[in-house]
C-alpha cells in the first residue's frame, strides 16, 4: 500500500511539473511576441523597485490596513508552502515528517509559526471575499470583471482558505495520532501544535482508522491543491504572484510624464527644418504606433500578464470615473486575450496566420482611446508597476497617422501645428501683436 502511495504520488508531482512548464514556456512565448525593447540599465535603481514593489508591496501600504492584510496573505501562503518540500519529500521516500529529528525543537517552532500564518492567511481572504461579494466595492462589481474574472478572484480566495484549513487539520489528526501511539506517527513525536491543538476535540471521538484516514485525506487534498493551484496560475489573474517580480525590476525608470517618443519621427520634423542634415538613404519607417500585440513591445505583454485586476487604476482614471467606456483594467485585459489568441494561432500553425482581426477595433474601441486623458493616474496607482498608458498612446498613434482617423478638433490642431509651429491659428509672424497694445 505505502509503494503504491508513493508511485501515485511521484506519478502526480511529474505531471504537475510537466503540464505547469509547458504553459509557462507558452506564456514565455506570448510575451516575447512584443517587439524587442532595451531594460537592463541602472540595476541598481530596477533593484530598488524589485525590493520595495514586489517584496515590500509599497504601493499597497497606501491604505494601511488593506496593504497588511494583503502582505499577510502573499507571505503567509508563500512561506507556509516551504513545508511542501517536506511533505514532497515524504511523499517520495515514504516517511513521516522527515525533517521533525533533524531539526528537533526548531521543527515544532517553525510548524508553530506556519500556523499562525495560517490563520493570518484565512482571516484576510475571508474579509476579501466579504469586501468583493457583500459590501461590493465599486471596482470590484464593475462591468470589466463580469463572468470569468469575477468568478476567478472568488475561486482563488476559497482555495486558499481550504487549502490553510488542511493544512490545520491534517496537523490535529497527526498530532492526535502521535498521542494515541499508532504506529508510523508515534516514531516521531512533535508534541501538539500552537492553533491545530484546538481542533482536536473536533476529531477526539473518531476511532484509529478513521483519524489515519482523516490525515491521510487532508496530505493528499493539501497536495493535490497545491499542484492544481500551480497549474491554475498562468490561466487566472493571480499570475501576478510570479510576474510582479520580473515586471517591477523591468519598469520604466525615464518620468511618468515624459513620452517615448519615435526616433523616425523626430527625425522627419528635424529633417524638415534642416534638409541638409537629412541623409541620402533614409529608410521609411514600417509603421507607427500598434494595431496588433505584435506591434507592442515585450514589456507591454508582460504587463497585460501581469495584471491583477484590482482595479485601481480605473478608481482613479478620470474617465472612467466620469462615465467614459475607457477603463485602463480593461485594456490590460484585452491585451492579454488578445496576446492568448495570437499564442493559440502560433501554436496551431507553427506561425502566426492572419485571423483577420487586431487588438485594435476588434478587442479595443476608438472610444475608449480617445477618452484618455494621459494624466497617468492609472499608472501611479498600479501596485504591480503596469502602464496602460503606453499601450494606449501606442495604439492612438496607429489610429492617428496610419490611419489617419482623428477627431475634426485634433486634424485642426495639427493642420496649424504644421503650418504655423504652434496649435493656434496664427501666422508665427503676427504671433507678438498682442504686445503692441500693452
Amino acid at each position: 500500500m505505502q509503494i503504491a502511495q508513493q508511485i501515485l504520488f511521484v506519478l502526480l508531482s511529474a505531471a504537475a511539473i510537466w503540464l505547469f512548464s509547458r504553459k509557462a514556456m507558452q506564456l514565455v512565448r506570448n510575451i516575447r511576441i512584443g517587439r524587442s525593447v532595451n531594460l537592463s540599465d541602472n540595476p541598481g535603481e530596477r533593484t530598488r523597485n524589485l525590493l520595495l514593489l514586489a517584496f515590500g508591496q509599497k504601493k499597497m501600504f497606501r491604505n494601511p490596513l488593506v496593504g497588511v492584510l494583503h502582505f499577510f496573505v502573499y507571505a503567509g501562503f508563500v512561506i507556509i508552502n516551504i513545508e511542501v518540500l517536506e511533505i514532497v519529500l515524504d511523499g517520495i521516500f515514504g516517511t513521516h515528517r522527515l525533517f521533525a529529528p533533524m531539526l528537533g525543537g526548531f521543527y515544532t517552532f517553525l510548524i508553530n509559526a506556519f500556523e499562525i500564518l495560517a490563520v493570518l492567511v484565512i482571516i484576510p481572504c475571508v474579509i476579501f471575499l466579504v469586501r468583493r461579494n457583500i459590501i461590493k466595492l465599486r471596482r470590484f462589481v464593475s462591468h470589466d470583471l463580469d463572468g470569468w474574472p469575477r468568478s476567478d478572484a472568488n475561486y482563488i480566495l476559497i482555495t486558499e482558505i481550504v487549502l490553510m484549513c488542511l493544512f490545520l487539520m491534517l496537523n490535529a489528526s497527526d498530532t492526535l495520532l502521535q498521542a494515541r501511539g499508532v504506529e508510523h506517527y508515534a516514531a516521531h513525536p512533535t508534541g501538539n501544535f500552537v492553533i491545530s491543538q484546538f481542533l482536536q476535540p473536533l476529531l477526539s471521538g473518531t476511532g484509529d482508522n478513521g483519524l489515519v484516514l482523516t490525515e491521510r485525506l487532508c496530505w493528499w487534498l493539501h497536495i493535490v491543491g497545491i499542484f492544481a493551484f500551480l497549474n491554475y496560475l498562468p490561466y487566472s489573474k493571480h499570475l501576478h504572484i510570479v510576474l510582479a517580480f520580473p515586471n517591477a525590476y523591468f519598469n520604466k525608470l525615464l518620468p511618468k510624464g515624459k513620452m517615448d517618443n519615435m526616433l523616425s519621427i523626430q527625425n522627419e520634423v528635424l529633417y524638415a527644418m534642416q534638409p541638409e542634415l537629412a541623409p541620402a538613404d533614409t529608410p521609411a519607417p514600417e509603421k507607427f504606433g500598434a494595431k496588433d500585440v505584435q506591434d507592442l513591445t515585450w514589456k507591454n505583454l508582460l504587463d497585460a500578464y501581469s495584471c491583477t485586476e484590482c482595479g485601481r487604476c480605473s478608481a482613479a482614471c478620470p474617465a472612467t470615473i466620469t462615465g467614459k467606456k475607457l477603463s485602463p483594467r480593461k485594456i490590460m485585459m484585452d491585451t492579454r486575450d488578445r496576446a492568448e489568441i495570437v499564442g493559440r494561432n502560433i501554436t496551431a500553425n507553427g506561425s502566426f496566420q492572419d485571423d483577420g482581426k487586431s487588438l485594435l477595433h476588434d478587442h479595443i474601441t476608438v472610444e475608449e482611446l480617445r477618452a484618455c486623458t494621459s494624466c497617468n493616474a492609472c499608472v501611479q496607482e498600479c501596485p504591480v508597476s503596469i502602464n496602460p498608458l503606453d499601450i494606449i498612446f501606442q495604439l492612438r498613434r496607429y489610429l492617428v497617422m496610419e490611419e489617419s482617423n482623428a477627431p475634426a478638433e485634433w486634424t485642426g490642431m495639427f493642420g496649424n501645428i504644421e503650418n504655423n509651429f504652434a496649435p493656434w491659428k496664427f501666422s508665427p509672424d503676427e504671433r507678438d501683436k498682442w504686445t503692441q497694445d500693452v
